[in-house]
């Protein structure tokens, strides 16, 4: 049957169904992603403070995403996988923009790319329409973008207008640009539901919302927030379980089965010794 296409995406979205979309960055977990039924899957850049250990996305290399998207590709069957290009990536040349862009899909076996786009941002434009030209799909990214973040000061919510947050007028043109450019998707990260939805409305591809509201095509959400595996919750996220609750009374146990002599036991052993009669 083989994994989900662009042409099995539009059709969705020109049916009307919600698109969604998942972060992975290694095979266990992209598996049961995949599993579950999910469209999408995105390598993001999330990585760095999600399953790297870093303090944000800035010092995830270009090394680490294609590792991490190569797990992700080896497991996956069904679900889209979308490589993250990371911080300095893109954007420095054309010519090494799409030559890093090509081992994604080259190496790692992504299906497609996502950058980063800010308000205007013409050299990413110019890049997605190369890399459509040759043949990578390619998803857009606009509203918080992560890798701006010393740039604008924090992570303020876009389409307000004022301050550090650009206006719904130039997130809508960007898209706009972008749509033009080749991309088949866009991302909108924490923007108010009216630039989400006035986006959507502007835009013939689909929409994915990570704290853009209800009326995108789309929605995704790091898996971390999900399962409950980070300390800190988001107002746009939601939490689906809670592992960190059920993964450290695993670990407890495991360190007071050891402790007391219970672990491992006769049926954990090969070729076990008789037990001496008593």
């Amino acid at each position: 049957m083989g994994r989900v296409s662009i042409p099995d995406l539009t059709k969705k979205y020109e049916d009307g169904d919600s698109l969604t979309m998942l972060t992975a960055y290694d095979a266990p977990l992209a598996r049961q992603i995949d599993t579950g039924g999910v469209d999408m899957i995105l390598v993001g850049d999330s990585a760095g403070d999600n399953h790297l250990g870093y303090d944000d996305t800035l010092q995830v290399t270009l090394d680490e995403a294609l590792s991490n998207t190569a797990a992700v590709d080896r497991a996956v069957e069904d679900a889209m996988v979308i490589g993250d290009m990371p911080f300095l990536s893109y954007g420095m040349s054309l010519k090494k923009s799409v030559e890093n862009a090509g081992r994604f899909m080259k190496e790692a076996g992504a299906d497609a790319v996502k950058l980063e786009t800010a308000p205007y941002g013409e050299t990413t434009v110019e890049i997605v329409s190369r890399l459509t030209e040759l043949g990578m799909p390619v998803v857009g990214h606009i509203g918080l973008t992560p890798q701006r973040m010393n740039q604008i000061g924090g992570g303020y919510v876009q389409g307000r207008g004022d301050g550090s947050s650009a206006t719904v007028e130039a997130l809508v043109e960007t898209a706009e640009q972008l749509e033009e450019a080749g991309a088949f998707s866009i991302i909108l990260e924490a923007v108010t539901e009216e630039t989400g939805k006035l986006v959507t409305e502007a835009v013939n591809i689909p929409t994915i919302g990570i704290g853009a509201g209800r009326y995108v095509d789309g929605q995704v959400l790091v898996l971390t927030d999900v399962l409950g595996l980070n300390e800190e919750s988001y107002r746009f996220s939601k939490q689906y379980t809670d592992l960190n609750s059920i993964i450290q009374e695993a670990v407890e146990s495991y360190v007071d089965d050891v402790r007391e002599g219970e672990f491992p036991s006769q049926e954990n052993v090969f070729d076990a010794v008789d037990e001496e009669t008593k």
